[in-house]
């Protein structure tokens, strides 16, 4: 028998790990039925520290975060994973191979990885993490660190999902290039180059302090002044600064207006995409039937595209 959600609840916040990877799949799922009970898990979400982490592809973002994970583990700390995979256009399916960077951490019962595939969704988060936030917060878990996908140079929406954002650069890839195109620079609470046991890491963190001393992302009168922080997953050397500076960013935010200001921006993000994904559920809802014929009419060039737009939106306010 399917157990309805709101029976889940009770054992989410005892922290049951069937019940929470339960309710995380009906949130993935975007089952409707879930919807109420996610409702009160929200209201009672706002204790754990959400640090999201992003950086392109190689550069070492999976191992640091398993290793990150066992140092917070060492203060005692519960510890929540989401780790954001890229799926099949085709299958929808994920490889989930940020799971097994992070094996060593399978065996802790302190520790909840949870893998969830993007399924299209554009900004290198999946749609229902910060769902999956609010069901890991209420269950008990202090922090809770969020991997985005890797995919390029557009993942600034974790700045808007988190308290803190990790911005991760590796030698050798060019990543301070990338960091000004991307505008990623900005969104940086905490700079970390990993894989700093390489020989031109010393560069790496060297142009990354020039940028940030220029000025590039950082007004003179900030309160708040991004470091640069060396870190080597492969010898374990760095983490102790690096959760040395994310306690003295979240004691930064605590009771201050940029902690305030930051969760106003949350709130915010969270409401615009909540409202973005029931408008797109309504319009496929909605238009599926029509679909086909007026892709017909637009592939003979009957009408133009967007009039053909104009046609699938009708009825949407009905």
């Amino acid at each position: 028998m399917r157990v309805p959600s709101r029976d889940l609840l009770p054992r989410v916040l005892k922290g049951e790990i069937a019940a929470i990877a339960r309710l995380l799949s009906r949130a993935e799922a975007a089952d409707p039925e879930c919807r109420d009970t996610l409702g009160e898990v929200y209201s009672r979400a706002g204790k754990a520290h959400v640090i999201g982490i992003t950086g392109v592809p190689g550069s070492g973002k999976s191992t640091m975060v398993s290793v990150l994970a066992a140092h917070l583990r060492k203060a005692g700390h519960k510890i929540g994973i989401i780790a954001i995979d890229p799926s099949s256009p085709y299958s929808g399916g994920s490889i989930m191979g940020d799971r097994i960077r992070m094996s060593d951490l399978a065996g802790d019962e302190g520790v909840f990885i949870r893998s969830m595939a993007t399924r299209g969704a554009l900004g290198g988060m999946a749609r229902a993490t910060l769902d999956a936030v609010d069901i890991l917060d209420v269950a008990g878990f202090d922090y809770i660190l969020i991997e985005t996908v890797g995919v390029g140079q557009d993942e600034v929406e974790i700045a808007s999902a988190s308290h803190t954002t990790l911005v991760v650069s590796a030698p050798g890839l060019g990543d301070e290039i990338q960091a000004i195109k991307a505008g990623i620079l900005e969104i940086a609470d905490i700079h970390v180059v990993s894989k700093s046991d390489r020989p031109d890491a010393r560069s790496t963190i060297s142009d990354l302090k020039q940028m940030l001393a220029l000025g590039v992302s950082l007004e003179s009168n900030a309160a708040w002044r991004p470091p640069v922080i060396a870190t080597s997953s492969l010898k374990r050397e760095g983490f102790d600064e690096l959760v040395s500076a994310l306690e003295k960013h979240k004691t930064f935010l605590a009771g201050s207006e940029a902690g305030r200001a930051r969760s106003r921006k949350i709130a915010q993000f969270r409401m615009l995409k909540t409202a973005e994904d029931l408008l797109r559920i309504r319009f496929t809802e909605r238009s599926a039937g029509r679909v086909a014929a007026i892709a017909d009419r637009l592939a003979s060039r009957e009408i133009d595209p967007y009039a053909a737009g104009e046609k699938l939106i009708e009825g949407m306010g009905a």
